[in-house]
């Protein structure tokens, strides 16, 4: 058996030939292909707008800037998650708050978001970013109830959760990045990700404001738009070169055949993340009446990742390698990293957090994974459990 990686991209003649072509036409960057694959990723999610950026960090960056994250702001998050969810509040100068998670779902538990909330004065919080995790929707609805309760605003987390969903109170499905609760939603397009670009990432909102200013600052706070001047020279006075910096902002653009291959793999998506729900299915039949603790398997799960829990993780991770097949752990809770023990941060601090992280272990998901290699892993798991 060849080896099995937790998580692999998927590239197909056609996403190669759409690369090929973009690198013989005359633009490699800010050219025609990232304007079609904000759309169609905006249509996907059904969000009004859509902003394709260099990477998924970059994206949470753009965001914290968007809605003026500052030394002021106290933000809240999950520390099960990678870093970047609460490193793009400590760029902009703010300080990051975590609340434990809710142990059934592994998603940042809205009672403990509350009493947070409560604990500190009137005002003093700015903003949540909840974290769709492992792909399992975040209930947003409840989120946004909570945070106009207080005046916050929410940046989703969804880079785990393209395709995504939870069911509303009205029995409704909401989409993952669909703007109808968070205020801005972002997306990653790394190579284990459900949408593969190499790098690359988006962000979706329904607010107008916000993705203006989200084009600004993607490319280093310049615009190229008349109407938008605002020094009393005009373009026609000035010329065709004329560009004003309005804002300090950053190059997070994405290239054109990066863009054009996340337009070819938009037309797999839905087979693909159908494809990761019959694989999870078939998994969560095989470690019935097990050892195994599996996750909860909602419909609108995008399975990012699989994720199990057993109490000698470290023995199965390594018996799993000696089988060649390779697991990973996700995450190490953020809180307990040393840059954010320096903030005061320590053990204790999230017990459930930590609980978690004491036994999960992803094993592999992904849409090109076939049932035999499936079968394998599933047959060498139980063994090592028995």
């Amino acid at each position: 058996m060849k080896a099995i990686p937790y998580g692999r991209q998927t590239i197909t003649d056609e996403d190669i030939q759409a690369v090929v072509e973009v690198l013989k036409s005359d633009f490699l960057t800010q050219g025609p292909h990232i304007a079609t694959f904000e759309q169609k990723f905006a249509d996907y999610v059904g969000a009004k707008y859509a902003v394709a950026v260099s990477n998924g960090t970059a994206a949470l960056h753009l965001c914290a800037l968007a809605l003026n994250v500052n030394e002021k702001s106290n933000v809240i998050t999950s520390p099960i998650t990678f870093a970047a969810s609460a490193n793009c509040i400590k760029y902009c100068g703010g300080e990051v708050f975590f609340a434990d998670i809710d142990p059934k779902t592994f998603l940042l538990d809205i009672t403990k978001v509350r009493a947070l909330i409560e604990s500190k004065p009137k005002g003093f919080f700015s903003g949540i970013v909840p974290v769709d995790f492992a792909g399992n929707a975040v209930d947003l609805e409840a989120f946004r109830k909570l945070a106009d309760e207080f005046g916050l605003w929410i940046i989703e987390d969804a880079c785990h959760a393209p395709g995504g969903y939870f069911i509303d109170s009205h029995k409704q499905q909401q989409n993952c990045g669909n703007g109808n609760f968070a205020d801005l939603s972002i997306f990653s397009f790394h190579p284990v990700k459900h949408i593969a670009t190499g790098e690359g990432g988006m962000i979706t909102t329904n607010n107008p404001a916000l993705y203006e200013n989200l084009l600004l600052l993607r490319t280093h706070g310049i615009t190229k738009n008349a109407t938008q001047f605002q020094n009393e020279a005009s373009e026609v006075a000035q010329g065709g070169w004329y560009y004003e910096m309005q804002e300090l902002g950053y190059n997070y653009r994405i290239t054109d055949f990066q863009a054009a291959l996340g337009s070819s793999q938009l037309e797999r998506a839905a087979a693909n993340l159908e494809r990761r729900r019959v694989l999870a299915k078939q998994y969560d039949a095989a470690f019935e009446n097990t050892a195994i603790i599996k996750p909860i398997n909602h419909p609108g799960n995008a399975y990012h990742l699989y994720v199990i829990q057993i109490k000698d993780r470290l023995g199965l991770y390594n018996y799993l390698k000696e089988n060649h097949i390779y697991a990973q752990v996700h995450y190490v809770p953020v809180h307990l990293m040393p840059y954010y023990q320096k903030q005061g941060y320590k053990k204790g601090d999230f017990p459930l957090a930590e609980k978690y992280y004491e036994a999960c272990l992803s094993i592999p998901m992904y849409q090109s994974l076939t049932d035999d290699e499936q079968q394998y892993i599933i047959e060498t798991i139980l063994k090592f459990v028995k």
